[in-house]
């Protein structure tokens, strides 16, 4: 589980305007300012002999020199997982072509997620009842991980287990558990009084690969996210 440990995948590195690039030829100069000027889109190969009109030994070759120099890098498109995207190596590639914190290379984390769908679950039973403030709060203070969650993530993270009938969405009465929490503010109490025994509950959609995705939310039929480009649930519906 590597984003337990090591820098932030989340940081994205700032532009340098010193980029040593002098020695480039006329060919590779072409592509790598094309493939700059993405920024962190990165661009597809096709794409690159398109606007530049190189014929595509040229392009292979330059690519493969502007690598070794180390001025550009290969970046997987989950969205298009057989098509060749490159971005200059200033650039950390956008939350659209790696699909954000819940991808690594490419591919889901589901690891990543139940770990930390888990130590949600955790922290909920410890507190009896919490707010998605709370939560992360809790999550940034135990140094478990060296990612900076944001409340839309933790939310994406809460919203999976309230699926899976992990824990529950209340809203505080003020009294008791709640006299801490203002009266009618959402928050999240465990279905199971002894919490996570350690082993993963099987909720209603966890046996598909949408019961562990917390991009559920922004999935729609024709978005970014979406049943007909998911690898993952088109696997499920083959098998």
């Amino acid at each position: 589980m590597s984003r337990l440990q090591g820098p932030s995948p989340l940081k994205r590195k700032r532009p340098d305007s010193n980029t040593p690039s002098g020695s480039l030829t006329e060919h590779e100069r072409l592509l790598y300012d094309l493939i700059r000027s993405k920024q962190d889109m990165a661009i597809w190969t096709r794409d690159m002999k398109r606007e530049t009109n190189l014929p595509d030994n040229v392009v292979t070759k330059s690519l493969k020199s502007l690598q070794t120099k180390k001025l550009i890098k290969e970046v997987v498109n989950i969205q298009n997982k057989g098509r060749k995207h490159y971005i200059a190596t200033e650039f950390e590639p956008s939350m659209e072509i790696t699909g954000g914190t819940w991808y690594a290379e490419g591919n889901l984390d589901t690891e990543f997620i139940n770990f930390l769908k888990k130590h949600c679950v955790k922290i909920i039973y410890e507190l009896k009842v919490a707010t998605l403030e709370g939560i992360l709060d809790t999550i940034r203070r135990s140094r478990a991980f060296n990612v900076e969650f944001t409340t839309q993530q933790v939310e994406e993270i809460v919203n999976a287990l309230v699926l899976d009938n992990e824990i529950m969405e209340v809203k505080s009465n003020g009294i008791g558990e709640f006299d801490s929490i203002p009266v009618g503010r959402v928050c999240y109490t465990c279905t199971s009084k002894g919490g996570d025994t350690g082993e993963p509950k099987i909720g209603a959609l966890a046996s598909i690969p949408c019961g562990v995705c917390p991009q559920i939310s922004l999935c729609t039929p024709d978005g970014i996210i979406s049943p007909k480009t998911c690898v993952y649930f088109t696997k499920w519906l083959d098998f």
